[in-house]
């Protein structure tokens, strides 16, 4: 089923020597697939105003029968911090919504390489805020937040905690990262693996980070705020569930950051998933692995807000 999918792919689909023709590509290709909502989950759409002017979009994806106050997923989507939108996985979140009947929030945050770091990860910030400042009137529990993200947004959402526990003002009660996209050096055996053009690969890896670090990927000084995997202090972060595919580029870079985490004494649950590439929990949602992935991360948000 994988090789079907992945045949069914251009072969460059992923190739971004040129930037802007390459996320055009993807991005089209996104766009051409809407998900199918379910009826009993409502969207919501919210502009949140930001200091320099700019509106934030937040949608919330609410169940009909959820409670008031329910608890929330805050989620962040991917695409390699330079393409992707909330749409992309309004599938995902409105199931995840739907099975655990609470109400699932995403965040529409600015890209690379238009707006490179720190834009992104304050957007991510700024939404979350703005959602607890206003909690009672969304009818969420602010005492009971999920930070969560897929490839570039587990890296957003994995740097959003750690802020978080740093500024001491949220403390989610888990966070949820599906293969995060978090070291920025590319240097692992794992991110030397994967070249085909199909799927997310080094070259667009190495793009992306360089889009969203201005060129400076791998450098020297590069924050853990820009770049999780970077970070050396970890004690005092959320329980953690970290998924990641065994035919991942961010196999490496993931595992060892769930070790960190336990180094920590971070209460951390990792799971690699055989012969899943990156993506492929969608590409190829109604396989076996990919069911027993998600059911893995609906019991992790279950434990987490009970």
């Amino acid at each position: 089923m994988h090789r079907t999918i992945l045949g069914l792919l251009p072969p460059n689909l992923f190739d971004f020597d040129d930037l802007d023709d390459g996320i055009a590509r993807v991005m089209g290709l996104l766009a051409a697939a809407p998900a199918e909502l379910p009826d009993d989950v409502v969207l919501e759409d919210h502009d949140v105003a930001l200091a320099d002017g700019h509106e934030l979009m937040v949608r919330l994806y609410r169940p009909t029968a959820a409670a008031r106050p329910s608890p929330v997923l805050y989620w962040i989507h991917g695409g390699g911090l330079i393409l992707g939108a909330v749409a992309m996985d309004d599938g995902h979140c409105a199931d995840i919504a739907q099975r655990l009947q609470i109400v699932v929030a995403s965040v529409q945050y600015r890209l690379a390489p238009q707006w490179p770091y720190p834009t992104p990860l304050d957007d991510c910030e700024a939404g979350l805020r703005w959602m607890i400042e206003v909690a009672g009137a969304l009818g969420v529990d602010r005492s009971r937040i999920v930070i969560g993200g897929g490839s570039a947004g587990g890296g957003l959402a994995a740097a959003l905690t750690i802020r978080t526990r740093d500024r001491g003002e949220i403390q989610p009660v888990l966070q949820l990262l599906r293969y995060p996209m978090i070291d920025d050096r590319n240097v692992t055996e794992s991110s030397h693996d994967i070249v085909d053009g199909r799927v997310w690969n080094r070259s667009a890896n190495i793009a992306g980070w360089n889009a969203y670090l201005q060129g400076a990927a791998g450098d020297a000084d590069v924050s853990a705020d820009a770049a999780p995997a970077r970070a050396t202090d970890l004690a005092g972060l959320p329980p953690t569930i970290v998924t990641v595919g065994a035919l991942d580029l961010f196999l490496d870079e993931d595992i060892a950051f769930a070790r960190a985490l336990l180094r920590a004494g971070v209460r951390t649950e990792l799971r690699v998933y055989p012969n899943a590439f990156h993506g492929s929990d969608v590409m190829v949602a109604h396989a076996e692995v990919s069911q027993r992935w998600r059911q893995d991360e609906v019991d992790a948000l279950r434990r987490a807000i009970e």
